[in-house]
């Protein structure tokens, strides 16, 4: 089991609050390229309307992103607050430092994570 005195709560939850208010400004800007897309067929070609489309789709996709990247910022947040921050989340094992100074949000070990994207 990890010391967890080497576990800096506050740097972590500083890291995800960080992130949470990045994700939350692109969130704004991002909502008005994820509408729907109106145009002039008379007076855009077809070639126009389908990029428009595409371009549509992307930003929706980015819209859904970033909605679950805000879910597992908000999911570790709760975690440092009921004191289960840095543990995997299927194997109870602590998660490497390392790992958490990369993610700050990610729920499993490495060895859990790698299983579960090799099981798809």
């Amino acid at each position: 089991m990890r010391d967890d005195s080497k576990l800096d709560l506050t740097h972590f939850r500083h890291l995800l609050l960080q992130r949470r208010a990045k994700l939350q400004g692109m969130a704004e800007t991002g909502a008005t390229a994820a509408r729907t897309v109106e145009l002039d067929q008379t007076r855009v070609g077809r070639l126009s309307r389908m990029d428009a489309l595409q371009g549509q789709a992307m930003s929706q996709e980015a819209v859904r992103r970033r909605g679950l990247a805000l879910q597992r910022i908000n999911t570790a947040l709760t975690a440092i607050d009921d004191d289960e921050y840095g543990y995997c989340r299927d194997c109870d094992a602590s998660i490497a430092l390392a790992r958490l100074n990369i993610d700050p949000a990610a729920r499993l070990c490495i060895a859990c994570a790698e299983k579960s994207e090799r099981n798809g």
